[in-house]
Parts: C-alpha cells; sequence; structure tokens
C-alpha cells in the first residue's frame, strides 16, 4: 500500500445528496496551495478562486482562473489547504476527474499547471485540451 503524499491536497465534494454523483478526486498541490493562499491573501475575506473548463481555445476546450467573492455554490467541488480555497462547478469536473493542479516557477516562467488525464492533446501554452 502506498502513503500519501504531504504534498498534496486532494478535495472532496460537500454534497450531502444520496442521489449526487460520487465525488470525484482532484489534487491540489502544496506549491499550488500556497501560491493560491498568497493571491487571496490580498483581496476581501470570502474570497476563492475558481478553476472552470469551457469551450475555447486552440484545442477546443480551455480552462479558466477567476476570483470570485462569495462565490460558492453547494455542488462546488471544494479544495482546502494552506489557506487556500479552490471551487470547481459540477460541470467542469467530468473534465478534471484525476486531475493535479500545480504551480510552476521555472525558466519559461510562473503559471498553475493542470496535470489532466483526460486530455488527449493539449495545447504548447498549457491553457487549452482536447477529450
Amino acid at each position: 500500500m502506498t502513503e500519501p503524499d504531504p504534498n498534496t491536497t486532494t478535495g472532496q465534494t460537500r454534497q450531502e445528496n444520496a442521489d449526487a454523483p460520487q465525488a470525484t478526486e482532484v489534487v491540489l498541490t502544496e506549491r499550488a496551495a500556497r501560491r493560491v493562499a498568497k493571491i487571496l491573501a490580498g483581496e476581501p475575506e470570502g474570497t476563492a478562486l475558481r478553476i472552470s473548463v469551457e469551450g475555447g481555445g486552440c484545442s477546443g476546450f480551455q480552462y479558466r482562473y477567476d476570483l470570485v467573492q462569495d462565490g460558492r455554490e453547494e455542488d462546488d467541488l471544494v479544495l482546502e489547504g494552506e489557506g487556500a480555497i479552490v471551487l470547481i462547478d459540477p460541470f467542469s469536473l467530468p473534465f478534471l476527474e484525476g486531475s493535479e493542479i500545480d504551480f510552476v516557477d521555472d525558466l519559461m516562467g510562473q503559471s498553475f499547471q493542470i496535470r489532466n488525464p483526460n486530455a488527449a492533446s493539449s495545447c504548447g501554452c498549457g491553457t487549452s485540451f482536447a477529450v
């Protein structure tokens, strides 16, 4: 049996409806959580980072990152850790199932990156993908 990675935070849905779809694991790395917390520290109380998937981009779908204040919905997947709050809506969740959200700081720059096992292909910028 493998030990859980202490550098990741796993989100679980806050749904209490027994008929609702089962929770899907999405992982927020410790690096990403720290970066989100740093961003949220300069925002009003109740602000969260919403990650969603929408049509567009050069590969068909694209990730969208928005700071939302008091934007938590009952059926959102909520990822919390290190002072970070990340929300994912139920429409986007099937596209992000099994994904890892990370923050990378390298020679190419700083960015959030989503390692998505559902993406059949993605563009060079890493913000759009195809399924």
